[in-house]
């Protein structure tokens, strides 16, 4: 039921598991060999983002802001106006969290080819708490005009995003994670901005139908989730993967909505404002479809495992299915 292109280890217990944050650190190196106008910058986080190997590589076109992302996302912008093309990296509460503002303004009004690295997303930065889990990052950068919003579902993913992004005339903003997650891809996996991946197909024998639409680094337990829905409760379910969540690939969301009865969104990010209010959003327009969301209600985060933050807001694998098969009734 899962799609060819997927790890094969995928639903099994000895799957990779490797930070998302590390692909845009391999995907960055990659570009910036490819194209010397690209550069980075750093908020004094330059391990933590994966931004250390591009310093250690192009130590020349690196720079160390220190602790003022509000001044980094300026800088940026004044270096794409000279034909640079700068990453920004810091934790995605501070970047797009703190410099929100200097981010509207001085980058996408003014239309600047800046990429925005945002970090330890979501609660799954775990110990850190809730000051520094950012779940509202989604919701704050997709109402920006003409901005790019990616959450890669893995560290393959996360490193084509990167050299997309490079390659994408305008400002993007990426989302990765800090912990070991799944890897559910492979290095020839598909990815294009803009283009939705469905991961996996429901069965055809089951009467009940439900369409489960994922973005970022929870891909893995929406997958086993629908493995064990077409297997245990009767219930054919297949994934849509939305790495990229603006431009949405509206086509391949109405397409995937006509398939099933009922739908759920699962996202580690505010309900409000981020996947599920975009497919709602949509669908209401085009094709109004019952839709169950999954992802934090309304809270704030606060210090604990990865794993048990994911379980304790409800979106895990036992989350995804419970709900499942409460809106499939």
């Amino acid at each position: 039921m899962f799609a060819s292109h997927l790890d094969h280890r995928v639903g099994q217990k000895d799957i990779e598991q490797v930070p998302s944050r590390n692909g845009y650190g391999d995907g960055l190196v990659e570009a910036a060999t490819r194209d010397e106008r690209i550069v980075a910058l750093a908020a004094d986080l330059t391990e933590s983002t994966r931004t250390l190997p591009f310093s250690e590589k192009f130590p020349k076109r690196f720079v160390q802001v220190g602790i003022t992302e509000q001044n980094m996302a300026s800088v940026a912008s004044g270096m794409a106006a000279m034909g640079k093309i700068p990453f920004i990296a810091s934790y995605a509460m501070f970047s797009p969290g703190r410099n929100w503002e200097q981010i509207r303004t001085t980058i996408a009004y003014n239309e600047s080819n800046v990429k925005i690295i945002g970090a330890h997303a979501g609660v799954s930065v775990g110990p850190d708490g809730a000051t520094h889990q950012a779940i509202e990052d989604i919701a704050l950068m997709r109402v920006i005009p003409g901005m790019v919003v990616i959450a890669p579902a893995d560290h393959h993913e996360a490193r084509k995003a990167t050299i997309a992004a490079a390659a994408h005339d305008g400002p993007v903003y990426i989302r990765i994670g800090r912990s070991n997650t799944p890897v559910v891809t492979t290095a020839e996996s598909p990815f294009a901005i803009g283009k939705a991946e469905q991961l996996a197909f429901r069965d055809e024998a089951h009467g009940k139908r439900v369409g489960i639409v994922v973005t970022g680094t929870l891909a893995h337990s929406a997958l086993v989730a629908a493995k064990e829905l077409n297997g245990q409760h009767g219930i054919g379910a297949s994934v849509l993967h939305l790495a990229t969540i603006k431009p949405l690939d509206a086509e391949a969301l109405r397409a995937f909505a006509e398939e099933h009865h009922v739908l759920v969104t699962v996202e580690e990010h505010q309900i409000a404002g981020g996947l599920g209010s975009v497919v709602a959003e949509y669908l209401s327009e085009v094709r109004p479809t019952k839709i169950a969301r999954i992802g934090v209600r309304d809270q704030f985060g606060q210090s604990g495992e990865p794993e048990e933050l994911i379980a304790h807001y409800g979106m895990d694998t036992t989350a995804i299915v419970r709900a499942a098969a409460a809106i499939a009734e």
